[in-house]
């Protein structure tokens, strides 16, 4: 409950602030795509449950609906190369955790067509935990192309919660910690 109030009330502070830059961003992603700047994707939630993860748009709009790292880097526009290097294309979803389908702090949610990693994170409890904008596994650069070894990452985010642990997988993130997802080494 108290990760939860927290997770709220940052989101409204930071609510304005995001979506006023998401706006500004949104300019250069329509110009280059000429598609909806927001992307929005089914990804599978806590308990298992399917939800809408909006992002800033990266990848070309014709990108088939698959885990980055099975799509590769050709598809990622100039603009969404930048963007996902700095992880301002997460912005929106401070939206998600606003309504509570996701935590500031957490697994990140994957796609419901990835049933390996289900599976491993089923396996090991995961599924109850609120999927994040970023968790230890970015941090530690693993990302969804080894379902087990990033299973193992997120399991270890179970257990009692910590403010001060969110805080500095927060400060992490924006300072550039992981190597972000295998679809830009493909």
């Amino acid at each position: 409950m108290i990760k939860r109030t927290f997770d709220a009330i940052l989101a409204l502070v930071g609510l304005v602030p995001a979506a006023l830059v998401s706006a500004l961003l949104a300019i250069p992603i329509w110009i280059e795509t000429r598609a909806n700047p927001l992307f929005v994707q089914t990804r599978v939630g806590r308990h298992r449950r399917p939800f809408r993860l909006v992002k800033l748009r990266t990848m070309r709009p014709d990108t088939l609906h698959r885990a980055s790292h099975e799509v590769g880097a050709s598809q990622i526009t100039r603009t969404g190369r930048l963007l996902r290097k700095t992880k301002l294309d997460e912005l929106p979803q401070i939206w998600n955790v606003l309504i509570g389908d996701m935590s500031f702090v957490g697994p990140r949610p994957c796609l419901p067509s990835q049933t390996e990693l289900i599976a491993e994170r089923e396996q090991r409890g995961v599924h109850t935990l609120r999927p994040g904008i970023t968790g230890p596994a970015q941090v530690a650069g693993l990302d969804m192309s080894t379902p087990a070894k990033l299973a193992v990452a997120d399991s270890a985010y179970l257990g009692r919660w910590s403010l001060l642990r969110d805080l500095r997988l927060m400060l992490q993130t924006v300072t550039g910690g992981g190597r972000g997802d295998a679809a830009d080494r493909a």
